[in-house]
């Protein structure tokens, strides 16, 4: 039997759960796509103007940041097929290089690596909520769409599933009819989207290389799908497809918004603003744009809260799966939903969203998250050297240059992170270490118990 099939027959006997790789590629890409696109392409632009005034520059940055996800992409869709399991960075780090990095990163992703982004989603639904309903509490909202999406995922697969494909299309529906909207009635500004002999300047700038941070943020979520393999159906094809589908159409879409938004809004008046979409909505739409783009974005934020509560309890099943004292969180519902998992991610979210300690927590954990994105990259190259002979159902494209790409970029923004916000870097770190030592802990106790009682017997 190969390597990958013995993965998902020694998963599946784990589970004990007859609805798992019941997953399609379109509810996969799904995963991806509601994942990626959340509130980051509707509020970068106006920094990114300030010190990038030219429209063919802005579009090559973003063009940068969907090629390099893409090559992460790649690399963690080769590894996802190799070894079939849920719960991404945990299980690929477990095998390329140690379970006590693959339990690290899992600490950190099952701890606050998802529930810290679920949270900042939320609140952001929240703000977006009082535009359209200005008579209820933003915090109420936050919690309400949390809690009517964990509702969704305690009810199985199969309805996380049906639930995550019709809301991100019709996120994406919405995001279309901006598109055009944006090209048929605005009056457009005179930007330029040609290349012009000063774009070589802008592009070789600092100022591009710090956005390109802010971009790769943006662009996080492109490898959503490799938290849920053992709930796809036919991985060794569904993954690389949603992976690489999902990333090339939010590239597409990333760089279309921008272009609307510079299209329609003098670029002065978007320079430094924050609120890019509802400045755009209201230049295309007139008075009432506003609140019609933040309806939009509210309904865009479900599909994105959604996609990590269905993702982020992944990590911790799996987890309790090879963990005795984790052991309740692998348990799952009959249709699948890993019910204390999902339940133990909602706590820690809504604990966030009641202290509103989330930012700073987010701050904490891209330091984390970014190595370990690295880190499992590295492992990709590693495995290719030392286990030249595993079985490999999908070969990432253009290997080794691809990986090589992803490392040179992941390792600059872990610099940046290090350089310019040294303390969260420094907290990132010890959140990693924290994992590490608990890892140890977790492991010597037994070690100790049986060399006591060896003792106690002579």
């Amino acid at each position: 039997m190969a390597a990958s099939e013995m993965d998902q027959a020694t998963w599946a006997g784990r589970s004990g759960s007859s609805v798992v790789a019941s997953v399609s590629w379109p509810v996969a890409t799904a995963v991806v796509i509601a994942d990626m696109i959340g509130v980051g392409v509707f509020t970068s632009l106006g920094f990114q103007v300030k010190d990038i005034p030219s429209g063919f520059a802005i579009l090559v940055l973003w063009a940068v940041g969907g090629l390099v996800s893409l090559c992460g992409a790649l690399s963690y869709a080769e590894l996802g097929t190799m070894f079939p399991r849920s719960s991404g960075e945990y299980n690929f780090l477990t095998r390329a290089f140690h379970p006590a990095v693959g339990f690290m990163a899992g600490w950190v992703s099952a701890t606050v690596g998802f529930a810290a982004p679920v949270a900042l989603a939320a609140m952001a639904f929240g703000e977006y909520g009082r535009a359209v309903l200005p008579g209820v509490s933003p915090l109420m909202l936050a919690v309400g769409a949390v809690w009517l999406v964990t509702a969704v995922q305690l009810g199985g697969i199969r309805r996380s599933g049906h639930f995550q494909l019709l809301s991100t299309v019709l996120k994406l529906g919405l995001i279309v009819a901006v598109l055009i909207a944006g090209y048929v009635i605005t009056v457009p500004q005179p930007v330029s989207f040609r290349p012009a002999a000063a774009d070589i300047g802008h592009v070789t700038s600092a100022a591009f290389a710090t956005g390109l941070v802010f971009v790769m943020y943006a662009f996080s979520g492109w490898n959503a799908a490799t938290y849920i393999i053992g709930e796809l159906h036919a991985p060794e094809r569904t993954l690389p497809r949603a992976l690489l589908v999902g990333t090339a159409v939010v590239l597409v879409l990333y760089m279309a918004l921008n272009a609307v938004f510079l299209r329609a809004v003098p670029m002065q008046d978007l320079a430094g603003q924050l609120q890019v979409a509802s400045i755009a909505g209201a230049h295309i739409f007139g008075e009432t744009g506003g609140r019609f783009v933040a309806a939009m974005i509210c309904v865009g934020l479900i599909p994105s809260i959604a996609a990590m509560m269905w993702i982020g309890p992944r990590v911790l099943m799996t987890m309790g799966e090879d963990v005795s004292a984790l052991a309740v969180f692998a348990r799952r519902s009959r249709d699948g939903a890993p019910t204390y998992a999902v339940l133990f991610q909602l706590a820690v979210a809504t604990l966030m969203l009641f202290t509103e300690s989330f930012e700073a927590v987010l701050d904490l954990v891209q330091f984390s998250l970014l190595c370990c994105s690295f880190l499992t990259v590295l492992g990709l190259i590693t495995l290719r050297v030392t286990k030249p002979d595993l079985a490999r159902p999908y070969r990432a494209w253009g290997y080794p240059i691809t990986p090589l790409v992803f490392l040179g970029v992941t390792g600059f923004m872990i610099y940046y992170l290090v350089t310019a916000r040294p303390w969260q870097a420094g907290l990132g770190a010890l959140a990693m270490v924290s994992g590490l030592l608990i890892y140890w802990f977790a492991h010597a106790r037994p070690g100790r118990a049986a060399a006591a009682a060896v003792s106690g017997s002579e």
